[in-house]
């Protein structure tokens, strides 16, 4: 039996694709190539199970095809179970957020050394959490931390859990969880609940 992964890797330059190639070769990666998410996801749909999907986070609008969070997110749809790692130009913080929201495992910035797209790829088809350290603001303020509960609300979230269920889960009305996510958006000065787990795992506040 096989133990290769299948690896989706989606940008529209041929010039990064072969470099994400030439990085994951080996033998352990059965590769394949889409230069925009409408190609990736029928891809996907059509023959389906693959481990993990490398997916450039393109801006809205860009040459009328999928951003890179709806692309996420139509992987997803169309194959419940892949891994998403995301990677953009730069480690924008509210790339890495936008990632993270739309389901993504694992954010890396093309910037960055190549070993931190293997260790993110690796990091997802294990279910983990990867936010590329190169990410600003990844670190609270001094004097910002969150309380016990907060972290523990921010597991929870990061778990992909809705509010409702954060509040079952730890016996709590949603609207105590919800002034608590305001009290965390604040310390953590993040801008959204996506934002905030991004901040939390680059911290090692929550894993």
């Amino acid at each position: 039996m096989s133990d290769q992964l299948r690896c989706l890797l989606i940008d529209d330059q041929p010039l990064v694709r072969l470099g994400m190639r030439r990085l994951l070769r080996g033998g352990r990666y059965e590769i394949e190539e889409a230069d925009d998410g409408d190609t990736g996801v029928e891809l996907v749909r059509d023959t389906g199970n693959f481990d993990v999907a490398v997916v450039e986070m393109r801006p809205p609008g860009h040459d009328g095809g999928l951003s890179g969070a709806a692309t996420i997110r139509a992987l997803l749809k169309a194959q419940p179970g892949i891994s998403i790692v995301a990677h953009s130009r730069h480690g924008e913080p509210h790339a890495a957020s936008a990632a993270v929201e739309a389901g993504a495992r694992a954010f890396v910035a093309k910037s960055s050394p190549t070993i931190r797209l293997r260790e993110a790829i690796e990091a997802a088809v294990e279910s983990q959490t990867f936010i590329d350290p190169a990410v600003p603001d990844g670190r609270p303020r001094r004097g910002s931390r969150v309380t016990k509960r907060q972290q523990q609300i921010l597991q929870l979230l990061a778990d992909g859990h809705s509010t409702a269920v954060v509040a079952k889960r730890l016996g709590l009305s949603t609207e105590t969880i919800k002034t608590h996510t305001k009290q965390i958006l604040a310390r953590l000065d993040a801008h959204d609940r996506a934002h905030a787990v991004a901040i939390a795992l680059r911290a090692s506040l929550i894993e």
